[in-house]
């Protein structure tokens, strides 16, 4: 499915503590999800600022109001993995009741922001972080989930169209089920081998994780640019870069890093492909200045782009209805 003309997509994973908490303990990460009340906010008034639009994938748990309201729409049929250190249910009991008194598992407040902006969408992240390949989940238990999240994110008047599997567990089979429910697009990942995430183990080995580190800086993997694509009825419109955080450590990279973007973004622009770029809001808690001085150069560069080459910047579900599948 080729474009007539380049796009900038920007996918966020905003999941807040339920995107890390079988790998971080809460006390750990308290001061980086408190962050997130600023930095979304932050993020929102530079988009806007160069015509650029986000699409916030986003947990179901964080629209609930309260504990009563996220276990109203909590589906019955709950994920079974083999390893219950990947149940999110097991903290619902210690979370606090509501987004005043615990400010790390729900955020209403931040999802009507973003919907009352008018610029930005609101896709599916699963509703509790959801890991679509590990093993002893199931179909039915993921149509449950993807139920619930559809269901809560009505309450607040909007419609999901675009899905992000939490950690960048694509299953095909699920592809089908996304479709049946009305969900027109998904964020693939790169095609390159370090970016297979269908063996999770594979994924998390030390090969992969040091490939994909130098892949931040050189251009290993390529520039993953893409043309859209369907797969089992979903439009796929495939990672292009994880926007990696600012390193103090690796500060003399840094620069590598950006032109390694930014060079993908020209190479998407000339050749009528689709650019996208993601990552976590919490990503920028640390070094948060230095994270929107990046931030901000690669929008002035889109701009740059925007003006030279008609590189337009989209939604998740906007390019989709942008052309005709």
């Amino acid at each position: 499915m080729k474009a007539t003309e380049g796009n900038f997509v920007i996918s966020l994973d905003f999941e807040l503590f339920w995107g890390v908490f079988d790998v971080r303990s809460l006390e750990s990460f308290k001061q980086n999800l408190k962050k997130v009340y600023h930095i979304v906010p932050r993020l929102i008034k530079l988009s806007d600022a160069y015509n650029i639009k986000l699409t916030f994938a986003t947990v179901g748990f964080l629209f609930a109001k309260n504990k009563n309201e996220l276990m109203e729409f909590a589906p019955k049929i709950k994920p079974e993995y083999k390893n219950p250190n990947f149940n999110p249910y097991r903290l619902i009991d210690s979370i606090g009741n509501d987004e005043i008194e615990d400010p790390y598992h729900y955020a209403n407040s931040l999802i009507n922001l973003i919907k009352q902006n008018g610029n930005h969408e609101i896709g599916s992240h699963t509703f509790c972080h959801y890991y679509c390949n590990e093993t002893g989940q199931t179909e039915e238990q993921f149509e449950a989930d993807l139920l619930a999240s559809i269901k809560i994110s009505e309450r607040l008047g909007i419609k999901i169209k675009s899905f992000v599997f939490p950690r960048n567990q694509i299953n095909e089979k699920y592809l089908s089920i996304c479709a049946k429910h009305g969900v027109k697009s998904f964020r693939g990942t790169e095609k390159h081998w370090m970016y297979n995430t269908k063996d999770t183990q594979q994924l998390e080995s030390s090969k992969h994780r040091i490939y994909r580190l130098l892949d931040t800086y050189l251009n290993i993997s390529g520039h993953n640019t893409h043309d859209l694509e369907v797969r089992n009825g979903m439009v796929n419109i495939a990672s292009s870069r994880f926007l990696r955080p600012y390193s103090t450590k690796l500060k003399f990279l840094e620069h590598l890093k950006i032109s390694r973007i930014k060079n993908g973004m020209t190479h998407a622009a000339e050749n009528n492909q689709v650019y996208h770029l993601w990552w976590h809001p919490h990503n920028f808690a640390d070094n948060t200045e230095k994270n929107f001085q990046e931030l901000e150069s690669i929008f002035k560069h889109y701009k740059k782009l925007n003006e030279t080459h008609n590189f337009k910047s989209n939604t998740m579900s906007g390019i989709v209805d942008s052309y005709t599948v």
